[in-house]
């Protein structure tokens, strides 16, 4: 179907931001300081110090700003209850294909929220139409932005631990449940831990009725991403005992992706298969956590999911040893470069190779290989800002590199991630939901640009707070 400006923008600015990213395996493999330092990482790199903020909520670089666009319990909704809890993933859209509606945007903004409706305090509205389990109180909401005005409306109710997702070039967001609940379970009155596709700009008529997505399988899905040329789907599991997967989805032959017609796809459509890799030698690589170095490079292998549904078993529990590869927390997902980049948060005892504190990789489906992008080294004082820990959900600056939603212990930051490795701060959260004497910072979520590139759009979960953060965004890997 043809491209709206929405769906060339993403294209072009991610491929753009993709080659400044990548380079080659063989130049990340040499490049001095590769292996990115989780001290502060001094050098021309970043946007410069972050400034206190007087209101004790986001402290920024100077000539940067932030708006808060929603906040739990406190703004409303259309239908005139408050805000949601739990902020976490979201997605970004133009609203309107004309020059006019660039200041416009759509986001569809995930709450994970885990307990069920009844012990739920800020829960997403159960409205008409609307709600997938009466029970559950998790759901999105979709937030309209303009110059001079917020409006905010429920896009989907009833799902439980709505944690990531994904945006489609079709236009649409798919949003993850992060629960392996079943009814029964936790208060449910019907499954959950599936993906659930949700319509930003056609209205309340486009998401009744919700659906799951049941092809893509039932798990502790954390995000997804869509290869536009293939038709994939690529999707990440955050579990232990054991640790996740990644995995793909195939659509059936003759499937044409579109809004909606994920959810009329059989139970069983297509193939769901999860990865298994290989290192350069042709050995098998049991865990992600066996990645040492920058620019560590695995082949994929693709071994078919034996019951995508886990009627009995925990998808992730269906394989043997050595029939698949595993990750701790594997967390957020982002298309670009013609490839997905993906997150692993971090790897300690429940893992086999060596402790980080964050990995981020990147998929290349042409060659079926993953490739070690950045590298967080034990965070060894969390209590201390300019370092780095658990990496969480993730996108690609339109100015080259990564920018990286920190929920990891101790100072929370959104920080990036450039060119060589080396990481610098975006954003430190002051809000402490704490006491004085033990404070506590919680953790970034929803990292997303506006389709313009003006607007980075990021959210504290807790207390939930949607925030717009505007400044002099700069090309070259966020160099001045």
């Amino acid at each position: 179907m043809p491209l709206n400006r929405r769906e060339l923008l993403s294209r072009s600015v991610l491929a753009g931001a993709g080659v400044m990213l990548i380079g080659s395996v063989e130049a990340l493999l040499t490049a001095p300081g590769a292996v990115a330092d989780t001290a502060a990482t001094g050098g021309a790199v970043g946007y410069g110090p972050l400034v206190p903020d007087p209101k004790g909520i986001l402290a920024l670089p100077e000539g940067f700003s932030y708006r808060i666009l929603t906040r739990t319990g406190e703004t409303t909704l259309e239908s005139g209850q408050t805000t949601p809890g739990n902020h976490d993933g979201t997605g970004a859209f133009a609203a309107g294909d004309d020059d006019d509606d660039d200041a416009v945007t759509l986001l569809v903004n995930n709450h994970e929220i885990d307990d069920p409706l009844a012990d739920a305090e800020h829960p997403v509205p159960h409205l008409d139409g609307l709600v997938y389990d009466p029970a559950a109180a998790g759901g999105c909401t979709v937030v309209e932005v303009a110059d001079d005005s917020v409006r905010e409306w429920v896009g989907i109710a009833g799902t439980s631990t709505n944690c990531a997702g994904g945006v489609t070039p079709w236009g649409t967001w798919l949003t993850c449940e992060e629960t392996e609940d079943k009814a029964g379970v936790n208060g449910m009155t019907k499954d959950h831990g599936y993906v659930f596709e949700v319509d930003p700009a056609h209205g309340s008529a486009a998401n009744l009725d919700p659906k799951p997505v049941t092809a893509l399988g039932r798990y502790a899905h954390e995000a997804v991403v869509v290869d536009e040329y293939r038709g994939h789907l690529y999707l990440t599991e955050d579990a232990s005992k054991p640790n996740g997967l990644l995995y793909r989805w195939t659509p059936p032959v003759g499937f044409t992706h579109g809004p909606g017609r994920l959810r009329d796809l059989a139970d069983n459509a297509g193939v769901l298969e999860a990865f298994k890799c290989f290192d350069a030698s042709g050995q098998y690589v049991d865990d992600l956590s066996r990645a040492t170095k920058v620019g560590t490079a695995y082949r994929v292998d693709w071994v078919k999911v034996p019951d995508r549904d886990a009627v009995t078993t925990s998808v992730r529990k269906q394989f043997l040893a050595g029939e698949i590869t595993r990750s701790r927390k594997l967390e957020g997902m982002w298309w670009g470069d013609g490839g997905a980049y993906f997150v692993s948060s971090y790897a300690r005892t429940e893992s086999p190779g060596t402790p980080h504190d964050g990995q981020v990789w990147f998929y290349h489906p042409r060659s079926s290989t993953i490739t070690l992008k950045v590298l967080l080294a034990v965070n060894p004082d969390v209590s201390k800002d300019g370092a780095y820990d658990g990496p969480d959900n993730i996108t690609v600056s339109p100015f080259g590199g990564l920018v990286i939603a920190e929920d990891g212990e101790g100072v929370s930051h959104l920080f990036g991630a450039a060119a060589d490795g080396r990481t610098y701060p975006i954003a430190r959260n002051e809000l402490n939901v704490g006491t004085p004497e033990a404070p506590e910072y919680s953790e970034f979520a929803g990292v997303t640009f506006s389709a313009d590139g003006k607007t980075l759009f990021a959210n504290i979960q807790d207390p939930g707070i949607l925030l717009a953060i505007t400044g002099p965004w700069s090309g070259d890997d966020g160099d001045d």
